[in-house]
């Protein structure tokens, strides 16, 4: 169904998101078992329950709609998972691993973030204010999420090998040179 006004397309988005939290819950336990960083491990742990009860906040929005909490599949967070994923089964070095993971996390973050400010500014168009209210509690802590990665970043992202080994094995040359 192609949405013909706003409220359409505001249910629309709010079964995007749907689908979007129900990915990730699948996504996240996967993705924890390749962190080795113990803070990094218990920062998404956390995030996994965050997110179980985003989904929640989203049907009592449907319910309260008087709409059945459906999801419409979101090709763009199934596209943002399968990258990162693709990416962290790559990388050998667990410190590279745990760097890869964070900025993976984050783009998930910054996905969320862009779509539950659009449907919270929807909510307050329809002049749903509980929705809007309980939309903005989910952006919260999704800012509140990417910050928390910030902050391990910058304490991981230190760990990992700076160069690559084409670069070390060129940086040998020239000095044999």
């Amino acid at each position: 169904m192609k949405p013909n006004s706003l409220q359409e397309l505001y249910i629309e988005q709010l079964q995007d998101l749907y689908d979007a939290e129900h990915q990730i819950i699948k996504a996240l336990p996967k993705m924890i078992a390749e962190v080795t960083s113990t803070d990094l491990k218990d920062a998404l742990t956390e995030h996994l329950e965050v997110t179980k009860t985003q989904a929640s906040r989203l049907e009592q929005i449907f319910e309260s709609s008087g709409e059945k909490a459906k999801a419409e599949k979101c090709k763009g967070m199934q596209g943002v998972i399968q990258e990162g994923s693709d990416l962290i089964r790559e990388i050998e070095d667990e410190n590279v691993r745990d760097a890869a993971i964070i900025a993976s996390a984050q783009r998930v973050e910054h996905y969320e973030m862009a779509g539950y400010g659009t449907a919270r500014n929807y909510a307050s168009l329809l002049e749903d204010d509980n929705a809007a209210q309980l939309l903005q509690e989910t952006l919260d802590e999704e800012k509140e999420a990417d910050a928390k990665l910030t902050a391990l970043a910058e304490d991981i992202n230190v760990s990992a090998p700076i160069g690559t080994e084409s670069e070390k094995r060129t940086s040998t040359r020239k000095r044999v040179a």
